[in-house]
């Protein structure tokens, strides 16, 4: 089905915030609305013009917001609804855009609506989730919770097992207990899942980032059941809210696009070969030059060519769920990283803090269900005054510890510093703002991707308008055939380039983006 894109994700760029770890304004040592409002120039002078806000509503942090209590409220943390009501039109006032993080698949044990489904009674919620008729049944293929309520009968998870899976109905109903899609509960679901992203589209929000989005429906075969449900979705939004941005969380852009979403991301996990360019033990990225990008272009391209071409695939620099991107990626070699993730297709998305270099923090006991995530959720290092700017809460108040190195990177230094990474990366979202054929919807064409080699070189392409990008982490030359013949260079680090005979040399650790016939 075709969907149509809201104009402002053409040349959308988004600034990843994990709120708790962002800035805080009230000395409590986690994050909140009125510290992201006051860092909204800092984010727009580096270049984004869109935020993606991790999970805010009401929670008990079993998962760091991913257990929601109450949809339709902010957690308190953070300040109220009339707070982010405010950051919404903040944002708007400096014309950038918020995507809230959205949560379909589950709730938190705490949610009231799985109180009352838990009765032995039936209620309006007894069918809200995907039970079994039986304590001594467990849904195969699924976690459960069993044993805590006086109804019988065994409740699905979602992943942890205090998320409760929320019931979209089966595919294939096979079993009593299995709802069709159909049914009266799974239809209820549905309907206040559009309740929800009528109220906060309403309050000014722009639209929402996923969660989870392709495991709705359960037993669902080839995703046919939750595409359908979220083209149920596409046409109320359409109706009511045509200018919603919707971002899945799904991996198979084939799907997502058929279900009305706008873009998906490309996962960190599952056959994406993403993490072979920035975290495995040879990331291509290394100055070490023994990294292989091919099987991520296959996989890109067949993903690209699945997705109708339309440039639907965001890759970011990391997110609350991976490595920071300098536990793998050091020096230099950050920059070109950045200069390939600001260059391909689809909207970039750049997760907080990795715009000055963030480390992972090590050893960290898991706070709100971390675990080795811990690390790269650690507070944002704004300066050199107590801990780095983030919060005047004593240390040990703090949501995560932060990196306490004498050397950690902050926003202050790096701002102060030509060239510093947060200058490259502002300046190459300069350049790719000034030229159509490097952003979301630009056409790209792999001109050099062989196995265990560098560089990696493609062409971005918009009408006219042709613009070839040779990347080299490794700390040596490399070269490819090459038969564009060039007209400018509009962007480049580290040495040029040599053309000769249908051969273009480049210099070690370089990227270069060169305009070309």
């Amino acid at each position: 089905m075709a969907t149509n894109q809201p104009k402002w994700l053409d040349n959308a760029i988004f600034y990843e915030i994990y709120p708790q770890s962002f800035n805080d304004t009230n000395a409590d040592g986690i994050g909140d609305f009125q510290g992201i409002i006051e860092k909204l120039d800092y984010i727009r002078e580096l270049g984004c013009n869109a935020l993606w806000i991790n999970p805010c509503f009401a929670s008990p942090f079993g998962d760091a917001g991913y257990d929601v209590s109450d949809y339709y409220s902010v957690a308190p943390r953070y300040g109220t609804n009339d707070d982010l009501k405010r950051l919404f039109e903040e944002c708007h006032l400096r014309d950038m855009h918020v995507l809230l993080d959205l949560v379909p698949g589950h709730t938190s044990v705490e949610h009231k609506w799985f109180k009352e489904s838990m009765k032995a009674e039936r209620n309006p919620y007894t069918d809200r989730y995907v039970w079994t008729d039986s304590i001594w049944e467990e849904p195969q293929g699924m976690g459960c919770i069993r044993g805590i309520s006086d109804r019988d009968g065994s409740c699905a998870v979602n992943f942890f097992s205090h998320q409760p899976a929320l019931n979209y109905g089966f595919y294939k109903p096979e079993l009593p207990w299995q709802q069709s899609m159909d049914a009266e509960g799974p239809k209820a679901t549905l309907e206040e899942l559009k309740n929800i992203m009528r109220f906060w589209l309403s309050m000014g929000c722009d639209g929402f980032r996923v969660d989870m989005a392709g495991s709705l429906v359960k037993h669902d075969e080839d995703g046919k059941g939750t595409i359908r449900l979220w083209q149920n979705v596409r046409a109320f939004l359409d109706e009511e809210f045509p200018s919603a941005a919707m971002v899945s969380e799904w991996g198979e852009p084939d799907k997502s696009l058929q279900g009305g979403f706008h873009m998906d991301f490309l996962l960190h996990f599952g056959p994406s070969h993403y993490n072979d360019l920035f975290r495995c033990e040879e990331p291509f990225f290394s100055s070490r030059g023994k990294g292989d990008a091919s099987e991520f272009v296959k996989k890109y391209l067949e993903n690209y060519e699945k997705s109708e071409r339309k440039g639907l695939i965001c890759i970011p620099s990391g997110n609350h769920d991976m490595d920071r991107l300098a536990r793998s990626i050091h020096g230099d070699n950050l920059k070109i990283a950045f200069a390939f993730l600001l260059s391909m297709p689809g909207a970039p998305f750049i997760y907080y803090g990795d715009e000055i270099g963030m480390r992972y923090v090590e050893g960290l006991v898991s706070v709100e269900g971390g675990y080795s995530r811990t690390g790269s959720r650690s507070p944002m290092q704004w300066d050199d005054s107590v801990n780095a700017g983030f919060s005047t809460a004593p240390a040990e108040k703090l949501y995560i510890p932060q990196d306490n190195s004498k050397d950690r990177p902050t926003a202050e230094k790096q701002m102060a510093d030509a060239d510093s990474l947060y200058h490259e990366i502002r300046k190459l979202i300069g350049v790719r703002q000034s030229n159509k054929a490097l952003q979301s919807k630009g056409e790209i064409q792999f001109v050099y991707a062989e196995k265990n080699a560098c560089p990696l070189a493609y062409l971005r392409h918009e009408g006219e308008e042709k613009i070839l990008v040779v990347i080299n982490p490794a700390a040596r030359e490399a070269e490819f055939a090459c038969d564009f013949e060039p007209v400018e260079t509009i962007y480049r680090f580290g040495g040029d380039m040599k053309l000769q005979q249908g051969k273009m040399t480049v210099a070690p650790q370089s990227a270069l983006f060169i305009k070309v016939k």
